[in-house]
């Protein structure tokens, strides 16, 4: 049976043009060409603008997915394997009175997961390279817990974050990089139990009495 001149049965089936729509292949998108675009420029002259041109997509979509730049730059290039964004929904959903459990908690189940490998590199990174520890400072401090903190409501708060992210850095590099028996081997419950509770005071304890309890 033919069809008739024209008609569209007999055209070829046409590309979509344009910017990707805003799913999970613009998130790989945008990975790709923040690896390449941060290699070519670095992290500082590298711009939000630049990867999201190369990866054909809105510059919208780096806030959207990774929350911008330093985000971005922390999972496509230190390879960080978690949203900031969802750690922080996640820790703070039980209120204050929880945020200690709930950091060690998220923190080791995550990077239980990813393998001590990971964090390995991780602090292989921050460690020689300039651009890396400036970005991972942006997203522990300013991203993370900066806004626990502030969740918390608690005094000093840039203070208190600050003493987070060395108990949680200290932890990781203990048990990942070292390990530093019996941290390196311990059950994730085992791990709450010793140091949630210097957490939520670094969050919301008494910090200019020594062991004050939390508030």
């Amino acid at each position: 049976m033919t069809t008739a001149k024209g008609s569209t049965s007999d055209r070829p089936p046409t590309r979509r043009r344009g910017r990707r729509a805003g799913g999970e292949d613009t998130r790989a998108a945008l990975l790709t060409a923040a690896r390449a675009v941060f290699a070519e420029h670095g992290y500082h002259r590298a711009t939000v603008r630049a990867i999201a041109t190369r990866a054909g997509v809105d510059p919208a979509m780096v806030n959207h997915w990774f929350g911008g730049k330093d985000g971005l730059f922390a999972q496509a290039v230190l390879h960080v394997p978690f949203d900031v964004r969802a750690v922080v929904e996640d820790v703070t959903a039980d209120g204050p009175d929880r945020l200690g459990e709930n950091i060690v908690r998220r923190f080791v189940t995550t990077w239980d997961g990813a393998g001590g490998p990971v964090f390995k590199a991780l602090v292989r990174s921050v460690t020689t390279h300039d651009e890396a520890r400036s970005a991972l400072r942006d997203v522990l401090l300013t991203k993370l817990f900066t806004a626990i903190t502030a969740m918390a409501g608690s005094d000093r708060p840039d203070l208190r974050a600050s003493l987070c992210a060395t108990q949680v850095i200290g932890l990781g590099i203990a048990r990942y990089v070292m390990e530093v028996e019996p941290v390196a081997s311990a059950d994730l419950d085992t791990l709450v139990a010793m140091i949630a509770p210097t957490l939520q005071r670094y969050l919301t304890g008494d910090l200019d009495e020594p062991g004050g309890a939390a508030a």
